[in-house]
C-alpha cells in the first residue's frame, strides 16, 4: 500500500500489545516481525522436530527437512512434530492458535495446538551448585544495577535464585522491567548473564555450565554435608588418623563423636568444637557463611577448635580437617601442650581426600523457565478456556515447551516449568511490554479436543503445517522453517507414552 504522499504505508502488527507500526523493510520493536513489501512477516523460522525410529523403536537417523528436495509426501506424524518456536501468538487472544495440527499416534487421531505465549507472569529459577555462600536469603539479585530477583533457599549443596516475575517486569521502573526481561531472555536462550547479590557474591551464570563466583570458576558440588561425609568415609579413615573434622557451614561432622565413628569403634579424642551441638558429632553454626572452608568464612579451620580435654587427648594425636568438596584439607598433630600443629599431609591420607573430590559432581547452573499459562492464550486452543485447564490437570492433554517436557504444578491454572537446556537454542523471544515469549504445545486426542470446545474448523493436516500454512486468515507470513533433531534426552512429544489412553490401545 502507498500513502497519499507517495511513500509506502506502514503496516500495523497485532502480535502483541505494543501494536507496532512497521515501515517497509523494517522490523518491529521485538525483532520478531517485519514489513516485507507490505506483508507482515514472522522472521524467526518455524521449528520442526524430526526423528526416525527403527523397527525396535530406537532412535535412528535424523532426516534434515531443509537439506533435501521435498516430494510432496506428508512425513508420518509420529516422526514429525510442529513446535511453537517461530509459530506466532494468539494475541489479541480472540484468534485460534497459529497451528492446530492433526496427526495419528498408534492409530489414534491426535491434535496438537501450537502457539507462542506472551508471559508477563513468568520467571526463571536458578540452581547454582556451590558450597560457597552467595548471599543471605531474600537478598536482592541485580543485573546492570537493577533489582531483578532474590536469593531463596539453599538446597543441599546448591543455592537457589528466583529471577523475574511480574513485579520486576511491570511493577518497578521501565529500566527495571527492561533489564529483567533481557536477563531472563539471555538465560533462557543459553547465554551468559552477570549478576550481583546485595551483600554477597558476583556471579556469571549460564545454563548447563559451571558458575563463576567472584571471578573464580566453581568446579565441584559438595559430596554431602559434613555429617554425611563423615558417615560415607568413616570406614576408610579408620586406623589412618585419630580424628576427622569435616568443616561445613550447615552441619560440621566430628568423627569420634558421630554415630558412624562409634559403630566402628572410634576412640574419643577430647576434641571441642566451637559451635551449636545438634546431635552427637553434628554441629551447627561453627562459623559465619562465606566463600572459605566448607562454605564458611574460615581461612583457618582451627578457629572452630576449642581446647582439647586433657583427660582424654594426648600429645601426638593426629587430626585431619577437610571440607565437603575436598578443596580444603589440612593435617595436624597435638604438641605437648595439646595444641594442634599443622604438618605435611601424610601419604596415607591423600587417597581419602582425593576420594572426596572424586565423589563430587561437577558444579553446574540449572535454569528452569516458569510461567502461568492459565490466561487468555487458552482461548487460542478452545472456546471454553477452563476446559483446557481441566484437561491438563486430568492428564488428558500433554503440555510441551518447544518439544521439551514440562512439569505442571498441581492446583489451579496451568503453571509449568521447563529446563531451558532441553529446548532448541534461541527458542524464547520477548515483547517490549516487557514480557517473554515462550513456545507451548498442547497435544491430545482429537475426540478430547472436540469435547473441550476446540477450534475444529482450524484443524489442518500435518502436511499443510509442514508447508508453512496456518489455519487462520489474514495472518502473518512465515519467513522460513528449520528442521532439527529432537533432544535425545526428551520424550517424543507426540509419543503414546505421554498419554493415559495408551493402555486402552495396547
Amino acid at each position: 500500500m502507498t500513502a497519499t504522499d507517495g511513500k509506502p504505508e506502514k503496516i500495523r502488527c497485532d502480535a502483541c500489545p505494543v501494536m507496532c507500526y512497521i515501515a517497509e523493510g523494517r522490523s518491529g520493536a521485538c525483532d520478531r516481525y517485519a514489513n516485507d513489501n507490505g506483508n507482515l512477516v514472522r522472521l524467526d523460522p518455524l521449528t520442526i522436530l524430526e526423528s526416525r525410529r527403527d523397527a525396535a523403536g530406537s532412535e535412528g537417523s535424523v532426516v534434515p527437512f531443509l537439506e533435501r528436495e521435498w516430494d510432496g509426501d506428508i512425513v508420518p506424524g509420529p516422526e514429525t512434530f510442529v513446535t511453537a518456536i517461530g509459530a506466532g501468538t494468539t494475541y489479541p487472544d480472540y484468534k485460534p492458535a497459529p497451528f492446530i495440527v492433526a496427526s495419528q499416534v498408534d492409530g489414534v487421531d491426535m491434535v496438537t495446538v501450537v502457539t507462542e505465549g506472551i508471559f508477563s507472569y513468568c520467571g526463571v529459577k536458578l540452581k547454582i551448585d556451590t558450597d560457597r555462600h552467595l548471599g543471605d536469603e531474600c537478598a536482592v539479585v541485580r543485573s546492570d544495577g537493577e533489582a531483578i530477583g532474590h536469593v531463596t533457599t539453599s538446597e543441599y549443596g546448591s543455592q537457589m535464585l528466583s529471577l523475574g516475575g511480574v513485579h520486576h517486569l511491570t511493577g518497578g521502573s521501565k529500566k527495571e522491567g527492561r533489564v529483567t526481561c533481557a536477563t531472563m531472555l539471555a538465560l533462557c536462550n543459553g547465554e551468559t548473564a552477570d549478576l550481583t547479590i546485595d551483600g554477597g557474591a558476583d556471579l556469571t551464570v549460564q545454563a548447563g555450565k559451571a558458575p563463576v563466583i567472584n571471578g573464580a570458576l566453581e568446579e565441584r558440588m559438595r559430596v554431602g554435608c559434613g555429617s554425611a561425609t563423615v558417615g560415607m568415609f568413616a570406614a576408610q579413615w579408620k586406623d589412618l588418623v585419630d580424628e576427622v573434622v569435616v568443616v561445613d557451614d550447615h552441619i560440621t561432622g566430628v568423627m569420634s563423636e558421630h554415630q558412624a565413628g562409634k559403630v566402628i569403634g572410634w576412640e574419643p579424642t577430647g576434641i571441642k568444637i566451637n559451635g551449636r551441638r545438634s546431635t552427637p558429632g553434628r554441629y551447627f553454626q561453627v562459623a559465619e557463611p562465606g566463600t572459605g572452608w566448607g562454605g564458611t568464612n574460615l581461612t583457618d579451620p582451627l578457629a572452630i577448635i576449642g581446647p582439647f580435654n586433657g583427660k582424654v587427648a594426648r600429645p601426638g594425636l593426629s587430626l585431619l580437617m577437610v571440607s565437603t568438596t575436598g578443596e580444603h584439607s589440612a593435617y595436624y598433630e597435638l604438641d605437648e601442650e595439646l595444641t594442634p600443629v599443622q604438618m605435611d599431609m601424610p601419604d596415607r591420607l591423600l587417597p581419602s581426600v582425593h576420594r572426596i573430590e572424586e565423589n563430587c559432581e561437577p558444579a553446574l547452573t540449572s535454569i528452569l523457565f516458569m510461567a502461568g499459562a492459565g490466561g487468555s492464550l487458552r482461548s487460542g486452543v478452545t472456546e471454553h478456556p477452563v476446559g483446557l485447564t481441566r484437561s491438563v490437570q486430568n492428564s488428558l492433554t500433554y503440555v510441551s515447551c518447544g518439544g521439551a517436557p514440562v512439569y505442571t504444578w498441581p492446583g489451579g491454572g496451568i503453571t509449568f516449568m521447563a529446563d531451558v537446556t532441553r529446548l532448541p537454542r534461541n527458542a524464547f523471544g520477548y515483547v517490549p511490554t516487557p514480557a517473554l515469549v515462550a513456545p507451548l504445545e498442547f497435544t491430545m486426542r482429537a475426540e478430547d479436543y472436540r469435547s473441550l470446545g476446540g477450534h475444529m474448523d482450524y484443524v489442518m493436516p500435518l502436511g499443510d503445517a509442514l508447508k508453512g500454512k496456518t489455519g487462520r486468515q489474514n495472518d502473518h507470513i512465515l519467513k522460513g522453517r528449520r528442521s532439527i533433531s529432537s533432544s535425545s534426552g526428551n520424550p517424543w512429544p507426540a509419543g503414546s507414552d505421554n498419554y493415559p489412553w495408551r493402555k486402552f490401545t495396547e
